[in-house]
This record gives C-alpha cells, sequence and structure tokens, in this order.
C-alpha cells in the first residue's frame, strides 16, 4: 500500500498510538475485571483504538485512494493550543486553558463560529467539573 493514501496512513497511526498507549499500561497492574488494577482500562481503551485503527488500514484497500496533505500552519496551530492549554492550565487554571484551547485550535478549521465555539467550551468544562466533582480527581479547574 502508497504511504500517500491518507486512509491508510490514519490507520497506520492510530495502531501506532494504540501500541504505545498499550505497552505503557502493561507496566501498570491489570488486574482482573472482577477487581481491575490500574492499567486495565487504559489497556483496553488502547486495544479498541489498535482494532478501530485496523479496521481502517483494511478497509483502504478497499475504498478509492484519497491524497495525503499536510498543512503546516494548521499542524502549528493545534500544537500552539496544547501548548497554550499546558501552560496556562499550569500557571493560570484549567478553565482559562480549555477555553484557550478551544478557540486557538478551531482556527486550523475551515469555518470558524462563536456559538460553536462556546457550546464545545461549555461541554467540555461540564466534563472537567464533573471528573473534579465525581471522581475526586485533582484538576487544577479554579
Amino acid at each position: 500500500m502508497n504511504l500517500s493514501n491518507r486512509n491508510f496512513v490514519r490507520g497506520l497511526v492510530l495502531m501506532a498510538i494504540a501500541l504505545l498507549f498499550g505497552t505503557v499500561a502493561t507496566r501498570y497492574s491489570i488486574g482482573q475485571l472482577s477487581r481491575s488494577g490500574q492499567g486495565l482500562f487504559p489497556f483496553m481503551v488502547s486495544g479498541f483504538l489498535f482494532g478501530i485503527g485496523l479496521t481502517v488500514t483494511v478497509q483502504a484497500y478497499f475504498l478509492a485512494p484519497a491524497p495525503l496533505s499536510y498543512n503546516v500552519r494548521n499542524i502549528a496551530i493545534i500544537l500552539a493550543s496544547l501548548v497554550g492549554f499546558a501552560v496556562i492550565s499550569a500557571y493560570l487554571n484549567m478553565i482559562l486553558g480549555i477555553i484557550f484551547l478551544v478557540f486557538c485550535s478551531t482556527l486550523a478549521g475551515t469555518s470558524y463560529s462563536l456559538v460553536r465555539n462556546l457550546k464545545i467550551s461549555v461541554g467540555l468544562l461540564a466534563i472537567a467539573f464533573a471528573f473534579k466533582n465525581f471522581l475526586g480527581l485533582s484538576l487544577p479547574l479554579y
């Protein structure tokens, strides 16, 4: 298969990410389904991700090849939004970091909508508050 096929490369990247996280997850105790260890959930998620990547890779053989192209500007915007999220979350708070991440990363898209960005930000903040309050994670939200 040609590495200029977007679907094939997408499947390979998903499988590589799954293998990376699956390998790291095996360093923790997996446990059993009745009494799971801290490595079971990431190992299961990486297994599902590997299955999706394998499906996408096999499917690339049966679909018409889609050309692979790189947009350096969009890659730089996404990386800057992730770095900005990490810095803002570490030095200010995670609420501002999440809002920055959403508003900055959508600059890489084809359309920009203030209302959509606000809805995504509210949704992500609700998830972050649920993780903090219901799961007891120590997130620096405020």
